[in-house]
């Protein structure tokens, strides 16, 4: 067990999947949580789910392609819970499959409008809030296509290497000030993202993994609550692969 008890924790993405399946796990260790999603009833069901046992949690509205929706949410945030020692960037989006040249720019733009500058903009209001709060760990979602290419995904494949370089940046600049930033990059999970795609289809992305399975959200939530305890107070600038062994193929 790991004691967040006295921790505030803001989740991005926090209503389905690996965001859905980390609130859920910050709140049992002790963690006040703010469920950040779109849909706002999906993130009332989450906290409903953390109070129900009784845990702290808030649902808040936001897009994290726009940094003054994401500002907002981060100062209710603090004013509804009391601070911020925990962030977990994990909003995104796929994207067009298509090869390089044939990406529309506007699928591009938006790609990268989520998945990497709505980490930075999380980022930038993250920091100041933490600082005021005594310092906390940051977790970036990347992916295991943060570490290598995928045919067909150019957006998605460069925004999320992009996280883990800003992952790397913003530890080195506020490892001094008692903010750890860490990225996580889970393989393919059984979540909404892959959800609409034929059963055939996902055993055969299933195979692409040494354990021949798709990963849990719970998997992946496990390792994000573990970096933003105490308990690992020794780590920050990394990227950690929770991906059933593809990255060693």
């Amino acid at each position: 067990m790991l004691n967040l008890s006295g921790k505030v924790a803001f989740v991005t993405g926090g209503a389905s999947g690996i965001g859905e399946a980390t609130a859920l796990m910050l709140a049992k260790q002790g963690a006040a949580v703010a469920v950040v999603d779109l849909k706002l009833e999906t993130a009332q069901k989450v906290v409903g789910a953390i109070t129900s046992t009784g845990g702290k949690a808030v649902a808040l509205v936001a897009d994290v392609a726009d940094e003054a929706q994401v500002a907002k949410a981060v100062a209710n945030t603090v004013s509804q819970l009391g601070g911020l020692h925990i962030a977990v960037n994990n909003a995104g989006i796929g994207g067009d499959i298509a090869p390089t040249a044939d990406q529309t720019v506007a699928g591009w733009q938006r790609v990268i409008s989520v998945n990497l500058d709505g980490v930075f903009y999380c980022m930038r209001n993250q920091i100041p809030a933490m600082l005021k709060s005594g310092g906390g760990s940051i977790i970036n979602i990347s992916s295991i296509l943060g570490q290598v290419g995928f045919a067909n995904s150019a957006a998605y494949v460069a925004a999320k290497h992009g996280v883990v370089g800003l992952t790397k940046n913003a530890a080195l600049e506020y490892s001094l000030q008692g903010i750890r930033v860490n990225s996580v990059g889970p393989g393919f999970i059984k979540t909404p993202l892959l959800g609409a795609l034929p059963p055939e289809a996902l055993e055969s992305i299933a195979q692409l993994h040494a354990v021949k399975r798709l990963g849990e959200s719970e998997e992946v939530a496990a390792l994000i609550t573990f970096l933003a305890s105490d308990e690992a107070s020794f780590i920050t600038g990394n990227y950690y692969a929770v991906d059933g062994g593809y990255l060693a193929q």
